[in-house]
């Protein structure tokens, strides 16, 4: 996926987690936040970030901030819609006969529904921004609504389907996410039951520049 107008703004703080102040130039502005995970081992005063401009009428703020770079200089990709957006297109090349994004499955809506000849996938889908010392980890952040989609993948499987946990990796140099148990033990504890009753834990590698988000190839 790629944006159609990026422009680069040095990070200031972020009031909440909807908004950021930047400045661009000289000029100070209030940007909307692509993500409303914590992000604080990279939004930090005085870091390159990279902002795009919708255009969508009546919007509060002009631009959407979706990358910033780290002090290690990788640059990460914030965007909490992306990792949805390029999976769907790599999707679209994998011979599916069946791709249906949102689908409603017991309680939830499960990110793509897949159908291949007879048999059937559910694929949930995590973009992972958090990384320390060359090691991807998810959540950023307590997640219930992660358990709640890695308890309806583990019901699937049971029901027959080809259930799949996709880790969208939103930077260059990682190609493993592990669960961010220090932050969120219960989400280990999930993934680990999802392991047990046969979902699949599926890595999708990335190229990430400042315009462009693209799938590389994809691991378990």
């Amino acid at each position: 996926m790629r944006y159609d107008n990026i422009i680069q703004a040095k990070f200031i703080k972020r009031p909440n987690r909807f908004i950021a102040e930047v400045e661009i130039g000289n000029v100070r502005e209030i940007v909307h936040v692509k993500n409303t995970g914590r992000c604080k081992e990279l939004l930090i005063p005085g870091c390159e970030v990279y902002l795009t401009a919708p255009g969508t009428p009546g919007r509060k703020t002009r631009y959407d901030l979706v990358a910033v770079k780290k002090s290690t200089g990788v640059l990460f990709n914030i965007d909490s819609q992306a990792p949805n957006k390029v999976v769907k297109e790599w999707l679209m090349e994998q011979d599916y006969d069946v791709i249906q994004p949102e689908y409603t499955y017991g309680d939830s809506r499960i990110d793509f529904y897949m159908e291949k000849g007879h048999e059937k996938y559910l694929m949930e889908v995590k973009g992972c921004t958090l990384e320390r010392d060359g090691v991807g980890y998810f959540p950023d952040a307590p997640t219930t609504r992660g358990i709640k989609h890695i308890n309806e993948l583990i019901k699937a499987k049971k029901q027959g389907f080809h259930s799949i946990l996709a880790f969208v990796i939103q930077m260059e140099g990682v190609n493993k996410v592990f669960p961010n148990t220090d932050t969120h033990p219960e989400f280990g504890v999930a993934m680990e039951a999802a392991r047990d009753a046969g979902v699949e834990v599926w890595f999708f590698t990335c190229r990430v520049t400042p315009q462009e988000l693209f799938i590389l190839s994809s691991q378990k």
